[in-house]
Formats: C-alpha cells, sequence, structure tokens
C-alpha cells in the first residue's frame, strides 16, 4: 500500500500504466518459460513431504531446484528474442525492446526464487513464508522509493530486477533452513524426474499464460483507444479492489493448497475442507470489499492521488468479480490437488476467452469501465462453472452454514453497489460506512462462531469494549 502510494505519487497514471505494462509483458513470457514448474512444485513436494520420506523430499527439492534455473535461463533468452515483437505489440513501437530484454535478467532470479517458494510452501513452513513475504515487500518498498525518487521512468527496469534479486536472497536464506539429504542426482535422473513436474505444470503454465495473455491484451487495448494514462487508472483500480481479497487468496495458496492435496483422495475430506476455507474467506474478505465500496474515491485519493480518481467508476464492478474470486478459489483448488489437469485446463481457457470477449465487446461499448464490468460478469459465469466441475469430481455441495453465509454477504454487497449507484454522494457515504460497519461486525460474529470463544484471536478481539456481547451469544 505504502509503496504503490509512492510509485503514484512520483510516476503518475501514465508511470503506472507503463509499469503495468511491463508487469503484463514479463509476467506473459515468464509464464510461458516457467511451464507451471513452480505450482506443479508446490504439489510434488507436499506430497513428498506428507510421505515422512526425507531422500524422496530430497530427491524432489533437488529436482525442482535445477528445474528452475533451467525454466528461468529460458524466460531469459525469451525475452531477448521476442523483445521487439512484444515491444510492438504492447507499446505500438519497438522503442521498449532493449528494455523488454533486460528485464528478461527478472525472470532468472524470479524463477529460482520461485522454485525455493515452492519448497517452503510444500513443507507447509508457513510462518517463514510469511516472513519471506513481508521481507521481500519491505525490501521493495525501500527500493522503489529510492530508485523512483532519483530516476523517475527511468528507473522501472532496476527496480524490477533490484527487487527480484532481494526475493532471491530472502527466499534461499529461508529454504536452506530445511533439512534435506545430499543425494546425488544424474543428469538422466534429474530429466527423468522432471517429467512428473511438466506433466503437471504444463496445465498450470497453460492456465497462467491464458491470464496473463488477456491481462495483456486488455492493457495494450485500453493504451492503444484510450492513452497510457488511462491503462494507469485502470490498474489503479483493478490492484485496489483486490487489494484486501489479495491477502486472504495468498494465505489460502500458502497453507490450504497443500493440505488440500494430503487429503485429495478422500472426497468427504474435501469437500468439508473447501466449504470451510470458503466461509473463512468470506469473512475475511467481506468488511475490505464493503468499505472498497463504500469510499472509494477516498480509497483512490489516499492510495495513489487526486489524478486517479476516475478509478472510482470502475471500483465496485471490480469489486463484485473479486467477491466472485474469494467465492470460486477455494473451488478451484480442488482440481489441482487431485491433478485433474485437462478440467483444470479447460476451465481456465474458457475463463480467457469469455473475458477476453466481454471486455473487447464492453471496452468499445462503454469505454474504460467495460473493462470493470467485464471482470463482473466473468466471475458470475467462473463461479458457477467451477461448482459444476467439482460436483462432478468430488460429489461438492456447499453446506448448509456456507450457503446461508454465501448469500447473506452476497446481499450486503448488492446493497452496497445499488447505494453507491443510487444515491447522492453524502447519502451514498453514510449508507456505505454503516454497511461496512455491520460487516465487520458481522465477519467478527462469525469467526467467534467458528473458532470458538477459547480461541486466542477471539479471546483477543472481546478484550475490545462491547466486542465480547457481539461475539459471544
Amino acid at each position: 500500500m505504502v509503496r504503490t502510494k509512492l510509485v503514484a505519487i512520483l510516476l503518475g497514471p501514465s508511470g503506472v500504466g507503463l509499469v503495468g505494462l511491463y508487469a503484463s509483458v514479463t509476467g506473459l513470457v515468464g509464464t510461458i518459460s516457467g511451464l507451471g514448474i513452480a505450482s506443479s512444485g508446490v504439489r510434488e513436494v507436499a506430497e513428498a513431504h506428507g510421505s515422512g520420506d526425507v531422500a524422496r523430499l530430497s530427491v524432489t527439492a533437488k529436482t525442482l531446484r535445477r528445474a528452475s534455473w533451467g525454466t528461468g535461463i529460458l524466460g531469459w533468452i525469451l525475452s531477448v528474442a521476442f523483445a521487439f515483437p512484444l515491444s510492438q505489440w504492447a507499446f505500438g513501437s519497438g522503442e521498449r525492446a532493449g528494455a523488454i530484454a533486460l528485464l528478461g535478467a527478472s525472470l532468472l532470479v524470479a524463477a529460482v526464487s520461485a522454485g525455493q517458494s515452492a519448497l517452503i510452501q510444500g513443507t507447509r513452513r508457513i510462518s517463514d513464508l510469511a516472513r519471506l513475504s513481508i521481507l521481500g515487500t519491505v525490501a521493495g518498498t525501500v527500493i522503489s522509493l529510492g530508485l523512483y525518487a532519483w530516476l523517475r521512468e527511468r528507473a522501472i527496469v532496476p527496480v524490477v530486477i533490484a527487487t527480484a534479486i532481494a526475493n532471491l536472497g530472502f527466499s534461499w536464506w529461508f529454504a536452506r533452513k530445511i533439512s534435506l539429504d545430499d543425494v546425488p542426482l544424474t543428469v538422466h535422473e534429474t530429466w527423468r524426474q522432471s517429467r512428473r513436474l511438466l506433466t503437471q505444470g504444463l496445465a498450470f503454465m497453460w492456465s497462467a499464460v491464458a491470464a496473463a495473455g488477456v491481462a495483456l491484451i486488455t492493457r495494450s487495448l485500453i493504451v492503444r483507444e484510450l492513452g497510457l494514462e488511462s491503462n494507469g487508472i485502470h490498474q489503479a483500480a483493478w490492484g485496489i479492489s483486490g487489494m484486501f481479497a489479495g491477502f486472504i487468496l495468498g494465505a489460502m495458496g500458502s497453507d490450504f493448497f497443500p493440505r488440500l492435496t494430503a487429503v485429495s483422495d478422500d472426497h468427504e475430506q474435501v469437500n468439508r475442507l473447501v466449504n470451510e476455507q470458503t466461509e473463512i474467506g468470506i469473512l475475511l474478505a467481506l468488511p475490505g470489499l464493503m468499505g472498497t465500496l463504500a469510499f472509494g474515491p477516498w480509497i483512490m485519493n489516499v492510495f495513489y492521488s487526486a489524478k486517479f480518481l476516475p478509478g472510482a467508476d470502475l471500483l465496485p464492478w471490480f469489486v463484485l468479480g473479486v467477491f466472485g474470486k474469494v467465492v470460486s478459489w477455494p473451488m478451484g483448488f480442488t482440481m489441482i490437488a487431485k491433478g485433474a489437469k485437462g478440467w483444470f485446463a479447460i476451465s481456465e481457457t474458457g475463463a480467457a476467452a469469455c473475458q477476453l470477449i466481454l471486455t473487447v465487446g464492453l471496452l468499445y461499448g462503454f469505454g474504460l469501465v467495460g473493462t470493470a464490468v467485464a471482470y463482473a460478469v466473468l466471475y458470475l459465469i467462473y463461479t458457477f462453472a467451477i461448482f459444476r466441475i467439482c460436483k462432478h469430481l468430488t460429489g461438492f455441495e456447499w453446506s448448509g452454514s456456507t450457503l446461508r453465509l454465501l448469500c447473506s454477504s452476497a446481499l450486503m454487497v448488492l446493497v452496497a453497489f445499488g447505494c453507491r449507484h443510487l444515491m447522492g454522494d453524502v447519502a451514498a457515504l453514510i449508507a456505505g460506512g454503516i454497511l461496512t460497519a455491520y460487516a465487520s461486525l458481522f465477519s467478527l460474529r462469525g469467526f467467534a462462531q467458528r473458532l470458538g470463544e477459547n480461541h486466542r484471536i477471539v479471546k483477543q478481539a472481546c478484550k475490545i469494549p462491547g466486542v465480547k456481547r457481539i461475539c459471544i451469544r
């Protein structure tokens, strides 16, 4: 949040738009070259760790590290080889080709770092993963502040590379704490072990390529039709809308995925975990989403600047989409945990195609706000599609408790959305504030009921005057 504010002040909307485009370009190349190794690596490490066989875990970890180096080098080569056409496609000219080629170095560093993070995540060292995230974010903020203040837009490439190197150092420090045997592994054995990573990883890669491709096409279209400044406004609104949910989804991927993988053959356990995670995700995200709906213009001004205020019109639609993402995210992990590569690839390809069609049509029909409307419609469709796939794979159904919470929270979001569009500014602000306060208390009570009054978090919350009466019946 701090870094976002500083970048917005130092670079302005056009600079933020430029950062977003570079991120889309390198993200697409990195996704293709990564071959899904980092994602499939988490699953393989989790299985090896769950078996209790240290030798198996050591072989998996060594294979993962070597594969990460290989995909990182491939990413740099692809960045250099396709720098000019990528610059032409994204920016409409070849003048950014040199910068894209240099950014290839960050792909090598990021790939190695991602492999080490996958090892930490797969062994469920969640506290180390949290520390790694915090240190990386703090280092990135310090690096960004110093270089952007000094070089402004010329610092974009150095910031990306320096931040990637810092993250690599932190990931190495925490990964070395994992106790592994020094197992011999020939090139032939490495390749044989890597094929399992690649088999699982290609489905992840295709999904991520589709998403990265849609993001790049969307931003490129915005730049071509509306200008670089409009892309910066779009980037700001999209980032703010998912800020609070991003915390939850990141945590969900860190701990929930390895746990789900461990019980992937037990459908009853899988369905129970998905229902539990859906409830926790909704309760954690709801206050932030309601606050974003209520105080959108203020939030844009606080986290960015007054130049980004047009992005407030996009926020309500993005929030609807993010709510759908929170609901569908746990179900999506079912396909990954069970290794249902075909269903995963089909669902993600369909989602990318749907988003692209909606975005292109609504961008030309309604301008910049059309891209946000497309995001909301996409996740409405995607949530029900994923539900049907999970029902086919595990017989999944939302539990009564989950369904009641889903309906209640969806109603609150829709009422807040309606207030934002149908009321005047002052009335909408007051109504939104009341709804946000209610949603916060609603979530707090929901946590107390699910965690129990003896849980340390509930005990701490109950020390706040008046909270105990709300949380404990």
